[in-house]
């Protein structure tokens, strides 16, 4: 009798709130002009997942990734306040800012435009702090990295970042399929694919799930997680997530 294989480890599903102008919202494949509000309160948004067991919330401060303000009075009042890790990315432009958030309590900062203009910051960042406490994100159109809110190209492909960031000491990368991000799709496998074989560390989507078909494909690439977002807001993945 040949003994069963082992069943994929089930993902780590990350609810997500997006922060714009003090509000939780989800946008439209990135669009801060296609915005749909859940909550009034992105405390609250925050407080609900964590009441229903999400173990780590992921903050998006959207003013601050298209420079048109920032929230980092909501941000640091959930932090004080959510008794749950949080992480934290948008507009984290420099070492400074960086820092200033991990001083304020967030579990993990997560840098996505700095990234690729400036590589450098993510050595310095996990240098001083722990590979554990920051993190990359790849938001791409495709394989080419969008920058600036998702709002420009950068004509520079996720092949070429990776080998730099794992020289950099990163452990934990974050992709964003930004053209399906919000629009309940579903993920693009053969895109999941690739992105997994250009970074073999800790890889979580962030963006694109749609459904529990969606979490099941993560667990067959051996992707370890998902931050997820409108999908869990309108219902049509339940959270927390049974496989």
């Amino acid at each position: 009798m040949t003994a069963s294989s082992p069943s994929p480890a089930a993902p780590l599903i990350i609810p997500c709130v997006d922060i714009q102008s003090g509000r939780a919202v989800r946008l439209y494949g990135g669009d801060p002009e296609r915005e749909t509000v859940y909550f009034e309160s992105p405390l609250e948004a925050a407080r609900h997942w964590a009441g229903l067991g999400a173990g780590l919330v992921h903050l998006v401060d959207l003013d601050a990734a298209t420079g048109r303000g920032e929230n980092r009075s909501v941000i640091a009042q959930i932090v004080s306040e959510l008794g749950v890790p949080v992480e934290v990315g948008g507009g984290i432009r420099d070492r400074a800012g960086a820092e200033a958030l991990l001083r304020s309590g967030v579990d993990r900062v997560v840098i996505g435009t700095a990234a690729v203009k400036n590589p450098k910051l993510v050595a310095e960042l996990i240098a001083a702090h722990g590979p554990e406490r920051v993190v990359v994100s790849l938001d791409a159109r495709g394989l080419e990295v969008a920058t600036h809110g998702w709002a420009q190209g950068s004509g520079v492909q996720v092949a070429e970042l990776t080998p730099r960031l794992a020289e950099a000491g990163l452990e934990t990368l974050i992709f964003t399929d930004v053209t399906r991000d919000g629009t309940l799709r579903g993920l693009d496998r053969e895109l999941m694919q690739e992105v997994r074989r250009l970074w073999m560390n800790t890889l979580i989507v962030g963006g694109g799930v749609a459904g529990v078909d969606d979490v099941r494909l993560l667990a067959e690439e051996g992707i370890q997680g998902a931050i997820v977002g409108r999908a869990i807001y309108e219902g049509t993945l339940t959270f927390p997530v049974n496989l």
